[in-house]
């Protein structure tokens, strides 16, 4: 180590400038992932609301507001409900109630309405006869459950 004619050490005046001067920008998630506590949606803390109303191109209060962020390991991830999105985990029952009463009162028809399936199935639903069936899948789900059209990442 080398010492300064102040006497303070040279390594501790370079490690200064690495922790002062201007780097890598930081990541809006950087402080709020990885937390196990942040894997499900929760309310968008203040300080990451901008980050989220950018994104969605959202003003601030409705981001505040409407929007949840989770962790997926360090990315951060945010989904605003607008427009009937889900942002809970997605429901990939292939059996719903509601679309088998339904189809008792719409035997064979080519569609059954997200109204009564509900926004979070994953499924297109059709009736045959008074049995309603899950037909192909409408939204790709993430490892945690979630549908990955409605969560964006935050930078």
């Amino acid at each position: 180590m080398h010492i300064t004619a102040s006497g303070a050490p040279i390594l501790f005046a370079v490690l200064m400038v690495v922790v002062i001067a201007p780097g890598q920008p930081v990541s809006a998630g950087q402080s709020f992932c990885p937390d196990p506590a942040h894997t499900s949606p929760q309310k968008v803390p203040p300080e990451l609301v901008a980050a989220v109303a950018e994104t969605f191109q959202i003003d601030n209060a409705v981001a505040g507001a409407s929007a949840v962020v989770r962790c997926v390991g360090p990315k951060l991830m945010a989904c605003y409900g607008g427009a009937n999105l889900n942002c809970d985990k997605a429901d990939r029952r292939r059996s719903l109630p509601g679309a088998t009463a339904w189809c008792r009162k719409n035997p064979g028809a080519s569609g059954i309405p997200m109204a009564v399936t509900g926004h979070a199935t994953i499924y297109d639903w059709s009736c045959k006869g008074h049995h309603a069936v899950a037909g192909k899948i409408v939204s790709a789900v993430d490892p945690q459950g979630y549908e990955t059209d409605n969560w964006k990442e935050l930078r």
